[in-house]
């Protein structure tokens, strides 16, 4: 609306404008509000009703903020309903989707659905799962949610650390770092979720590999405005939002870079340019990075099926998908500061 009333009748300002701008005046509301102090404070944690063991924790609490709504104001998933490949429309060709397969089944997860709930708490092949999609991180990763032989789900705690999801088990209420997989603050400070290899891709592509499986689906299509891009103009903006942690050098902070995090192994990333110029990156290591495109930017127009292209990302080693994150060159820089990434 203050685009609008600042800007001529006869030139309307462009949609993906008016998110921007949104961002832009939430994001120095924010900074207002921080500089007052009124941030991380376990003691107002606790006050809000969290049962969480303060005591313990990995990170300095100064590093996590609010980033507006309440615990599980963005509503995660517990009961998801699916239908058969054959049976959905709706959903343009190159609409971005995150793709898991476990013991032969396959199942979608639009991100029209992912940028409104983050996280589904679900059961593939046998194996409990948590998906999970941090916006402003462009983080789509799938963990276990079996912690130590039993199984939990997890929920938005509504908070933030370096532009990232924090989320909670519903067990122990322990505090989990998304992009991490680790428990940052609780009981089970210091425990590391086990990731599950999946893809982020076409609508179409998953369609084509996987015509017998199935797709998540909105139980109530009127709950959120599905298929809309509540952060418009987002991954072509010129800094992250609500993040105040070091900058990368060399590249922009919200570049797309490919993250590839193997147990035993160092951390390897690698920018999307670097890896669109020949459409193939190999690393020393025998992983495989491919780009192909045809996949659309959820974070960039304000309705999805309209985003701009950006192709999408598949790591491979002899074949079998290796876990791997999409994300921007920033969180690089917060989550894994020793890591250069190859451009």
């Amino acid at each position: 609306m203050i685009g609008v009333h600042h800007h001529p009748a006869s030139e309307p300002l462009p949609e993906t404008w008016h998110g921007r701008i949104a961002l832009w005046l939430f994001t120095a509301c924010w900074l207002a509000l921080s500089a007052t102090g009124a941030t991380a404070d376990p003691d107002r944690w606790t006050a809000e009703g969290w049962k969480t063991d303060f005591s313990r924790s990995t990170v300095d609490y100064s590093t996590i903020m609010s980033g507006g709504p309440p615990r599980d104001g963005i509503p995660p998933i517990d009961n998801p309903s699916f239908l058969p490949v054959g049976d959905v429309d709706g959903l343009d060709d190159r609409e971005p989707v995150m793709s898991v397969v476990i013991g032969g089944k396959a199942r979608a997860y639009p991100l029209r659905m992912m940028i409104w709930h983050e996280i589904v708490n679900d059961t593939l092949g046998g194996r409990a799962i948590a998906v999970t999609y941090c916006p402003l991180c462009n983080a789509a990763i799938v963990f276990d949610r079996t912690i130590d032989g039993s199984e939990t789900t997890f929920g938005t705690t509504g908070k933030l650390r370096n532009s990232d999801l924090v989320m909670y088990d519903r067990q122990t209420e322990s505090w989990w770092q998304q992009f991490t997989g680790e428990a940052i603050a609780g009981e089970r400070s210091g425990m590391t979720l086990d990731v599950i290899p999946s893809r982020l891709e076409a609508w179409e592509h998953f369609r084509d590999r996987h015509p017998e499986g199935q797709v998540l689906t909105p139980q109530n299509p009127g709950l959120r405005d599905y298929g809309r891009n509540p952060y418009a103009g987002y991954d072509t903006s010129g800094v992250p939002f609500l993040y105040r942690g070091p900058m990368p050098e060399g590249i922009l902070p919200l570049s797309y870079v490919v993250v590839i995090r193997e147990a035993g192994a160092g951390p390897v990333a690698v920018s999307l340019d670097r890896v669109r110029r020949d459409g193939r990156f190999e690393l020393e290591n025998g992983a495989v990075v491919t780009w192909v495109p045809g996949v659309r930017s959820a974070l960039d127009d304000s309705a999805i099926a309209e985003g701009r292209e950006i192709g999408s990302i598949t790591v491979t080693r002899n074949g079998e998908d290796l876990a791997h994150e999409l994300t921007f060159a920033f969180v690089v820089s917060a989550f894994l500061p020793e890591t250069a990434i190859i451009d």
